[in-house]
């Protein structure tokens, strides 16, 4: 709900009146429902306040609270008010508008450092022990907020964002090599695996799970939060499981509409959202209230290229459920004019780092102004979905099957499964035969494997010894975990908290910047810890892939939607075609970069040169996917990048 800031002296020298103006300045281009600091002695804390939720009107950030003598600056919404409550035994008249910043306080009165371990929610907080002369503070078990900081022997300056730190005299702004050596390494979305460093030298962050304690003497980290011991639940029937599934569910969704705002949803024509926004929908009708959608559309004259069983235009899905489900407002955005290339700028200085989603930046970003101008205060999404609602891939299962021996079983599973996608009953089992055993890729290769160039200077890579340091967190040299199957890299995302900084990022910034809060049910910690627990067999059963979800929904989703096996949504497969008219300058643009040596200190000037001969030859959508295209787009968002720090 807020930006939060803060400087804390541990010398006892007053911390200039001038520093606290810079950092707060530097945050005025946010809007802010209301700016206040607290400032004593040799520590100040700071809020530019956005009032999302009922409680948060007129909420005092920084809060003091003179008999405890703690004070307190919040970026929070609480979601298991409740719980706390009677944790807590908060009296019934006070729980109905006392702000989560508060019942945080409460908390740390009670459990300490302990406290993050009960808080269910989006936050990050800073709590002033005056008593201990201490500061504590946590962030979220995935990140969803930001919580940048800077610390010497003398003091420790933190924030949201990272460019008011910058406006400290005391702070160099410096690109740190390291950071942009594991990005450039890293395959895929992630951007750095050591979750704790950025891309600027002297600003660390606090890591998604952790909670920080400093004192004059030293700085604590303390990971609060794991996932991966869950125990199996062991229930009786299908129906049991549904029903446990339905009522956790619902709760995380009912949680994240409080509001005084208006409430929407992205949606597309798949489960995750379709989940969301069919339990979302149900709790704001009873409340009189309409649910606005927000669905992203290719242009007009976007030609489909895509094979018959992907679906760039998922209206027909979408428009199905929105008619189902009811309450709903729809909106369709294909954001004309706007595309990949124009964005760039605009995400780098929102993002305050590069970014490696470009296929689908401009809609991202678009989808939170939309929300901003219907008068939204939350936008739910089903990001997380993959792994925890809809976890269940029939393949990698059938291949478990497979290596256990358990032939009736699998025979059954593919002869189900094959009328449900269609096609003949065995044709699976060679695919089924090499996702369980990848040795026979190795020693019968199929067709030729999607991979990105590697994009990383060779020398940059030594120098920096990049490589060695993405071995100790199981990544190699293709910039992945090698030989991972879907179980290991879904126990991999629960288990590293490196996996989640990127794309929580990119949220928190954009709700700072439109005043909108994105909050996503299926990464719910209660939904993930019930997720985790659920045995396998109920995500695959009968032909069926992500069964659980499947069942779950029936009655809340058409069946047109909630049992599709054959046909799938995918996004961004128009971004070469958006950037046509800007085809021109995107190859001067990479020419450019192709000879300045400041960058290529860093990327592969032969990557470079290679996949510029292709480009030249004019944009061809149906290229959306070459790995030649993309690893171009990236290499010209770290290009405007490295210029900020030259």
């Amino acid at each position: 709900m807020s930006a939060i800031a803060g400087v804390y002296h541990f010398n006892n020298e007053p911390v200039p009146i001038e520093h606290v103006g810079g950092i707060m300045g530097s945050l005025r281009k946010y809007p802010a429902n209301d700016i206040k600091v607290w400032h004593k002695e040799n520590i100040f804390l700071g809020c530019h306040a956005q009032w999302i939720t009922p409680e948060s009107v007129g909420e005092q950030l920084p809060y003091y609270d003179y008999e405890r003598q703690l004070a307190i600056t919040a970026d929070a919404i609480i979601d298991n008010r409740d719980e706390l409550f009677d944790q807590l035994q908060v009296e019934r008249s006070r729980r109905k508008m006392l702000p989560d910043s508060q019942l945080i306080l409460l908390a740390y009165q009670k459990w300490g450092e302990e406290t993050p371990k009960y808080l269910i929610g989006d936050f990050a907080f800073m709590i002033w022990d005056e008593k201990k002369r201490k500061l504590f503070g946590a962030r979220d078990f995935s990140g969803a907020r930001t919580l940048y900081y800077y610390h010497t022997q003398q003091q420790i300056a933190f924030c949201t964002t990272i460019e008011p730190l910058l406006t400290l005299p005391y702070i160099e702004k410096q690109l740190n090599e390291q950071w942009l050596a594991e990005y450039l390494a890293i395959a895929g979305m992630i951007d750095a695996a050591d979750a704790s460093i950025t891309p600027y030298k002297k600003i660390q962050q606090v890591p998604p799970s952790h909670c920080i304690s400093i004192t004059k003497d030293k700085i604590n980290f303390t990971r609060y939060c794991h996932l991966i011991s869950e125990k199996k639940l062991n229930l009786n029937s299908n129906e049991e499981y549904v029903e446990a599934f339905q009522e956790v569910f619902q709760k995380a969704v009912t949680s994240r509409l409080r509001t005084h705002l208006n409430v929407g949803a992205q949606l597309s024509g798949g489960l995750d959202s379709g989940a969301v926004v069919s339990f979302a929908a149900k709790d704001t009708q009873e409340n009189n209230k309409k649910l606005h959608t927000f669905s992203y559309i290719p242009p007009k004259d976007f030609v489909d290229f895509t094979p018959k069983q992907l679906l760039p235009d998922e209206r027909p899905f979408i428009q199905s459920t929105v008619q189902y489900v009811g309450g709903i407002q729809d909106h369709y955005l294909d954001f004309a004019n706007r595309n990949s290339y124009l964005e760039i700028d605009s995400l780098l200085e929102t993002m305050e780092m590069p970014y490696k989603f470009f296929e689908n930046s401009f809609w991202l970003k678009g989808m939170f102004e939309k929300a901003h101008h219907e008068g939204l205060g939350v936008l739910l999404s089903g990001d997380r979905g993959n792994f925890s609602i809809s976890w269940g891939f029939a393949l990698d299962y059938y291949a478990v099957l497979l290596k256990k021996l358990k032939w009736l079983q699998l025979f059954y599973e593919l002869n189900q499964y094959s009328q449900n996608t269609g096609g003949a009953r065995l044709r699976m089992l060679p695919v089924v035969a090499r996702v369980g055993f990848p040795i026979i890729d190795k020693i019968f290769p199929e067709g030729i494997s999607y991979q990105l160039p590697k994009l990383l200077n060779q020398e940059f890579a030594e120098s920096t010894g990049v490589f060695n340091k993405l071995k100790g967190y199981g990544i190699d040299q293709t910039g992945w975990f090698p030989g991972a199957n879907i179980f290991e890299e879904r126990k991999r995302h629960f288990e590293d908290v490196f996996h989640w900084n990127a794309g929580n990022t990119l949220a928190a910034k954009l709700s700072l910047r439109y005043a909108v809060w994105k909050r996503d049910p299926t990464n719910d910690l209660r939904v993930v810890r019930f997720c985790l627990s659920v045995p396998e067999e109920q995500y695959v059963q009968n032909g069926v892939d992500r069964s659980l979800i499947r069942r779950a929904t029936e009655n809340f989703l058409p069946d047109e939607v909630r049992l599709n096996q054959r046909i799938r949504g995918v996004q961004g497969a128009d971004w070469v075609h958006r950037m046509i008219p800007h085809w021109d300058a995107f190859v001067d643009e990479v020419e450019q970069l192709s000879a300045d040596q400041r960058v290529l200190r860093f990327l592969d000037g032969q990557v470079i040169k290679k996949a510029l001969l292709k480009i030249k030859q004019g944009a061809q959508p149906e290229h959306a996917t070459d790995p030649d295209y993309k690893v171009l787009m990236r290499s010209l968002i770290i290009y405007r990048y490295i210029k900020k720090f030259t």
